[in-house]
């Protein structure tokens, strides 16, 4: 029997809105959080094959080949959790080979989400961050200015040019993800400028099933009569 608990990927450029809409799906409909950090940590911590394999790469200093994170992501959404509740991936997949090896083991989102945020809108919410280095906390020069008195600096990834590097990749890679699931799964483009409730309520509507209303209201009209 297929299973018909949400299965979502959210796509959206950095500082677009992505956590705050998953910590409200996840509050709202008890999905599994899956982000490509935490799975290899799980799967590093529990000792398994694939976790072991990681940590290799990790100890030596090198980054966990793309293939390997596919694996730990795909044995993941094969756990009764994520059957039973249904899942939200967030960060992955974050290119075309990822989306496709996910449908090519039969895994197929319900719902791809994706936030769009104009360029500039996120060049002002990550260029604007401060850290205050003794303290460890983020402030913001224009929405969350540091206390008088307090020396804060920026990050070398908060910068301008850095973050037009990251927008330019993200931009190649979340037009290719969405292509790979454009004939298999709803797509749900939300306007992130929009109120965190507006962007919820948008991406909740979308997660309907096809057909509902209208099968809703027959079934009213049925018994009217």
């Amino acid at each position: 029997m297929r299973s018909t608990s949400p299965k979502l990927v959210i796509c959206g450029p950095p500082a677009g809105g992505k956590g705050t809409q998953c910590e409200l799906l996840v509050a709202k409909f008890n999905l599994v959080h899956l982000s490509t950090g935490d799975m290899l940590r799980a799967a590093i911590q529990a000792g398994s094959p694939l976790g072991k394999e990681a940590q290799a790469y990790m100890d030596a200093g090198d980054l966990v080949p793309d293939a390997l994170i596919i694996q730990v992501v795909l044995a993941r959404l094969e756990e009764d959790d994520c059957k039973q509740r249904g899942w939200l991936l967030d960060g992955f997949p974050r290119t075309q080979a990822q989306a496709e090896a996910m449908l090519a083991h039969h895994i197929v989102p319900s719902l791809v989400i994706l936030l769009d945020v104009p360029d500039e809108e996120v060049i002002k919410r990550i260029s604007g961050r401060r850290v205050d280095l003794a303290t460890g906390k983020t402030y913001h020069i224009t929405f969350n200015p540091p206390p008088p008195g307090v020396e804060v600096v920026q990050r070398s990834d908060d910068t301008e040019s850095t973050i037009k590097n990251r927008l330019a990749k993200f931009h190649d890679n979340c037009g290719a993800v969405v292509g790979a699931f454009a004939s298999v799964a709803t797509l749900c483009k939300v306007d992130g400028m929009l109120p965190k409730e507006d962007v919820f309520a948008t991406i909740e509507c979308s997660m309907t099933p096809p057909g509902f209303w209208s099968t809703l209201w027959s079934k009213l009209q049925f018994w009217k009569e």
